[in-house]
């Protein structure tokens, strides 16, 4: 095995130690009075609180899910019991990747809104680094994680080395169950952390801003702990899993694909289309370190230019350091996937597309969230007509946000493929995720902000301390929104990769819609990400309303809080959001979970004219296609209605006239706003996990509904052989050159093995 595979693992440990060193830096900063540190405590407690929670019902699930893996690999030949171990790694991995977002943005909020008394800059400084390591921690513990697991698998399972064997798939079978349990929790994490804060959230804005007439983050507000504990589960420590999920998942299902590229004369003994994924995921970190220590802002400057061209600077040194490790890993001359042939060079053409999707899907969505621009300038001019007007406007935009994201999306898939065929579309996507600790250095950023903007409300700081904090989470909530993007963008590119590799390995080579049963498993598929989106925001609803009848409660009942001196029942609205969101999240993790195994498993045998395979593939098509519309509707429409009632905060002209905080038109902003929370907040971003995850389980059970009910597709002995065929063609055309007719003799014969 080549020596160069240790690399992977090694960079994510370069990652994670700039994690731990960037952490210690941001807790040695100043955290502020005795007043400051209460407050940041109680939210750290109730961010633990929460996690706690959640993660021993989360451990239940790893629990009865590992026991059906195991089941799965002890009864097929394509794969083992040891793909426990790989989703239980992938579950902690995951689980982690979020605790460490949470415990830093919980340490680096307080902080930042100390800096805040010094400089603008200085509290960029805080907030970013808090950023960045969550960003690097990420990435450090996923490309650690995938590339460690995948050097124990191959010495495990690929004695033979042959990189297009059949040993090669079941080791990829088996790491797959490391994607699994990434996902797993990624969408209890963001579907939990989700109805948790927006809970709250809605809860405090409805009581506290539109009743009672006080700040946001005011300190008579029960529920702003609440609130800000809520930042930090759902928009940081979900976040966090949710990314960590996607770039596991591209990785993946790029080396699943790259197992059937053949290729010739190669100097990792047919590795190279697997090895290359881990390799441009390990050369992103070096990308992304060197974009992040290149964020800086003078006081007055330009923060959001200031990110943007971090972010510029990485995906360039991507960009070039892709063509240098294509052009050295991948061997010379033409390789082949499913009858496609391409070359090195085209494989970078991929890479190149999926940086440009990327960065496009970013600027569209800024484009559509960003306090500003035509979208929420519409929507802040229909505020000043009512509620009714303020949510048509909202969601109008975000329907209409939908048209060029999908069009850039349409047009990288194509481009892609033309360039190196399914190989291509995966590689995009993950030369598109190479850049992922920057973008979650950018994204984790904004919620730290916030927080830091709540806390000098609550601890009553001098107006300029305000003024900055709230110029970071201005800037935040866009980069919230574009995080958003290139999260949604990532999803549809990996499903469309994680699709293609589960039709190799259910041994199925299309997906006729002509077919009854297939069209009405896309009709099903299409139908997921509604019922899902109606679970979420209805559990929203539900718990929102025990939120402000909670809060109706203490404002009544509580002596003194409105004139300060009562103490609100912080920890009872805590308790409410925390409750609702373990109780709630259950339903819709299970749909995504259940879905695919039911259709899976139940379909075989049932239909005359379709293989089990196809219609799983059916329900795919829809759920995808549905889900990623659906996820950009609801990210961009919540984002515009986010950004238009923050327009309203410094001034904004509406007609003619001056409109400011408590206006008619504001007020009418606000429940826009409320609106919009659990669709930029909680359902909208589950849906790329959404469909991930259910791409993901399809691939697990793909070759065991292969072997017992796709007697419609190639046999798995009938599949090696054509696998066979296809590795000798360029020695059989070699041999052709120099003798026609002994050539034609063995293909003949080749071909005709039963």
């Amino acid at each position: 095995m080549t020596p160069y595979l240790y690399a992977v693992p090694a960079l994510g440990i370069f990652a994670l130690l700039y994690t731990w060193l960037r952490a210690g830096w941001v807790t040695k900063q100043d955290a502020g009075d005795e007043r400051m540190t209460t407050i940041a405590g109680y939210i750290a407690d109730g961010a633990i609180a929460f996690l706690k929670a959640e993660y021993k019902v989360l451990a239940l699930f790893g629990l009865i899910a590992g026991a059906f893996l195991f089941y799965l690999g002890s009864t097929s030949g394509n794969s083992s019991p040891v793909i426990v171990i790989a989703f239980l790694l992938g579950a902690v991995f995951s689980a982690l990747a979020g605790f460490i977002g949470m415990k830093i943005a919980t340490k680096a909020n307080v902080r930042t809104a100390q800096a805040a008394k010094t400089s603008l800059s200085t509290a960029l400084n805080v907030s970013f680094s808090g950023g960045s390591v969550m960003g690097m921690g990420v990435a450090g513990l996923a490309v650690l994680g995938l590339g460690s697991l995948f050097i124990v698998f191959y010495k495990m399972f690929v004695p033979s080395g042959l990189a297009n064997g059949m040993e090669m798939v079941k080791a990829l079978e088996v790491l797959t169950g490391f994607s699994l349990g990434a996902e797993s929790i990624a969408l209890f994490a963001r579907v939990g952390g989700g109805i948790y804060t927006k809970a709250a959230d809605v809860g405090a804005d409805l009581v506290g801003k539109v009743e009672a007439g006080i700040p946001e983050d005011d300190p008579r507000n029960p529920a702003t702990i609440a609130d800000n504990v809520g930042d930090n589960v759902g928009d940081v420590a979900g976040m966090g899993a949710d990314l960590f999920g996607s770039y596991v998942a591209t990785i993946l299902a790029t080396m699943v694909l790259g197992r059937e590229v053949t290729v010739t004369n190669d100097q990792f003994g047919g590795l190279s289309p697997i090895f290359l994924p881990m390799a441009i995921a390990g050369m992103g970190i070096l990308a992304s370190l060197i974009g992040i220590l290149c964020v800086r802002v003078k006081e007055g400057g330009n923060v959001q230019a200031a990110l943007n061209l971090g972010n510029y600077i990485s995906v360039a040194i991507s960009a070039v350091a892709s063509y240098g490790l294509i052009m050295w890993i991948l061997p010379a001359g033409n390789f082949t996937i499913r009858g496609i042939s391409f070359d090195a060079l085209h494989v970078f053409y991929a890479v190149l597309v999926g940086l440009v999707v990327g960065t496009l899907m970013s600027i569209i969505t800024e484009y559509y969230t960003a306090m500003g621009k035509r979208p929420v300038n519409s929507i802040i001019q229909q505020s000043s007509t009512g509620h009714a007007t303020t949510v048509i406007g909202g969601l109008a935009v975000g329907m209409e946000s939908t048209v060029l994201p999908i069009l850039v999306l349409a047009a990288g898939i194509v481009l892609s493929y033309e360039a190196a065929g399914l190989y291509g579309v995966a590689i995009a996507a993950a030369g598109m995720m190479a850049t992922t600790a920057m973008q979650l250095a950018i994204d984790a950023f904004g919620p730290i902000a916030d927080n830091a903007g709540g806390i000098a409300e609550m601890c009553e700081l001098p107006k300029e301390v305000r003024e900055r904090t709230d110029i970071l989470d201005a800037v935040g909530n866009t980069t919230a929104a574009t995080g958003k993007g290139f999260a949604i963008a990532s999803a549809a590119l990996t499903s469309l990769a994680l699709f293609a590799a589960f039709m190799g390995t259910a041994n199925i080579t299309s997906i006729d819609i002509s077919k009854a049963p297939v069209l009405a498993g896309v009709f099903i598929g299409a139908m997921i990400p509604f019922i899902f989106s109606s679970l979420a925001i209805a559990a929203v609803g539900r718990a929102a309303m025990a939120m402000v009848q909670e809060v109706r409660r203490q404002f009544r009942e509580i002596p003194g809080i409105m004139e300060g001196t009562g103490r609100p029942e912080y920890e009872k609205c805590v308790a409410i959001s925390t409750q609702a969101a373990i109780r709630e999240m259950i339903l819709p993790g299970a749909i995504a979970l259940l879905t695919p195994i039911i259709v899976g498993f139940g379909c075989r045998g049932m239909f005359s004219n379709a293989s089990s395979p196809e219609v799983l593939g059916g329900l795919l098509v829809g759920v995808t296609v549905s889900g990623v519309l659906m996820a950009m509707f609801q990210s961009n429409a919540g984002g515009a209605w986010d950004n238009a009632k923050k327009s309203f905060e410094k001034g904004v002209m509406v007609n003619g006239v001056m409109q400011y905080k408590g206006s008619d038109a504001h007020k009418a902003s606000v429940t826009g706003d409320t609106v919009g929370d659990p669709f930029k907040d909680t359902s909208g971003p589950s849906m790329n996990i959404l469909i991930k995850l259910m791409s993901i389980v399809s691939l697990v059970i793909a070759p065991h509904i292969a072997e017992k009910g796709g007697e419609r597709g190639m046999a798995p002995v009938q599949l090696e052989k054509q696998r066979i065929e296809t590795a000798v063609q360029p020695r059989v055309r070699y041999a052709e050159s120099l003798a026609p007719a002994a050539a034609k003799v063995v293909l003949t014969a080749l071909r005709q093995v039963k």
